[in-house]
């Protein structure tokens, strides 16, 4: 019964050694077991590094340092100011205080320029959107510390304490949605892309399992079933965050089902073919690593979506909230000035 259900695998397809980390490159190396060879699928050429990977890292290093230089810096002037309020003199009507407020107030000014660039190509002589989105974050940094200075990290009058309020929740809502951006960003429609694309990876599945292609055929169907399931779009943020646990569940569930049922073709298999148990252990840790992969990249493609919705949700509030933050900086200025 067992040889009328599966038939030959083919010669070129065949289990892996063993569990490892593959790249979105090199996972497509199957390991030939009687010639311990690695091998890739027919029209696979190995790919050779390019120029910017033989590079030193020594930059992207850096690059990754200066962020938390400047957080420690930041929090280090905050502190200095909060300890030492009332101690330099500084007073928000003359002097070096006054200077501060004026310099914070004109850094938050600048922010306008990021969405100005963003939306006019005429201003694409004064920088990259790039650039103006790194800037809009760092300004929207100083700036507020500058105010704090300036205000001596104290509230005022209550046009003084309003407008003081305002710039911290604005300048809080940055940092979410700074945090928002970075998780939006980091590969969602890669990863989205990629859950659907299960069926290219058909012929190593096959390979792990060792049998026909009808087995490999029905678990890639099966993947992508749940594939679509994890990336679909929701319809609203609660919804999103109710697919979360639901796709997390799911996800174990055909994980359970998919691991079981490839166990049983490669023991039938193995029996029938005479591999020995350690063959079959290693074809059975290819079917993990493959399955643990493609699952899991569609459990964060849907965690992402959650994040992409509350990255729209935050969008919505944010702007309005700035242009409050500009309204009521002005009529501090005008009050300060006049009465």
């Amino acid at each position: 019964m067992a040889s009328s259900r599966f038939s030959d695998p083919p010669t070129r397809r065949v289990a892996a050694t063993g569990p490892r980390r593959r790249s979105s490159t090199d996972r497509k190396l199957l390991e030939h077991p009687q010639r311990g060879a690695a091998i890739a699928p027919p029209g696979t050429a190995p790919r050779a590094a390019t120029p910017d990977e033989a590079r030193s890292p020594q930059p992207r290093q850096r690059a990754s340092i200066l962020p938390k230089i400047f957080g420690a810096a930041v929090v280090v002037a905050l502190w200095l100011g909060w300890v030492n309020r009332g101690e330099y003199g500084i007073t928000p009507v003359s002097g070096l205080g006054y200077w501060l407020g004026i310099a914070g107030g004109g850094l938050m000014l600048i922010l306008a320029l990021y969405p100005m660039r963003k939306r006019l190509r005429a201003l694409s002589v004064i920088g990259s959107v790039a650039f103006w989105f790194n800037a809009h974050m760092v300004l929207g940094i100083i700036g507020p510390v500058l105010v704090l200075w300036h205000a001596n990290f104290k509230l005022g009058s209550f046009n003084s304490s309003v407008a003081l309020i305002v710039m911290l929740v604005v300048a809080g809502s940055g940092v979410i949605g700074r945090y928002l951006h970075s998780k939006v960003n980091s590969g969602l429609y890669a990863r989205k892309a990629e859950a659907r694309n299960v069926t290219a990876d058909a012929d190593e599945l096959r390979g792990f399992v060792g049998a026909g292609p009808q087995v490999a055929e029905r678990m890639v169907a099966e993947l992508n079933a749940f594939a679509q399931f994890g990336t679909a779009v929701p319809n609203g943020l609660l919804a999103a965050l109710v697919r979360l646990p639901l796709v997390a569940w799911r996800g174990a569930v055909v994980y359970n089902r998919l691991r079981s049922y490839a166990r049983r073709v490669i023991a039938v298999e193995g029996n029938r073919r005479g591999r020995s148990r350690k063959v079959q252990l290693q074809q059975l840790a290819g079917v993990t690593e493959f399955l643990t992969e493609h699952i899991g990249t569609a459990k964060r493609a849907a965690t992402f979506a959650f994040y992409e919705r509350l990255f729209r949700l935050w969008h919505v509030f944010h702007v309005p909230l700035y242009i409050l933050l500009i309204a009521v900086a002005l009529l501090h200025v005008y009050a300060s000035h006049y009465f």
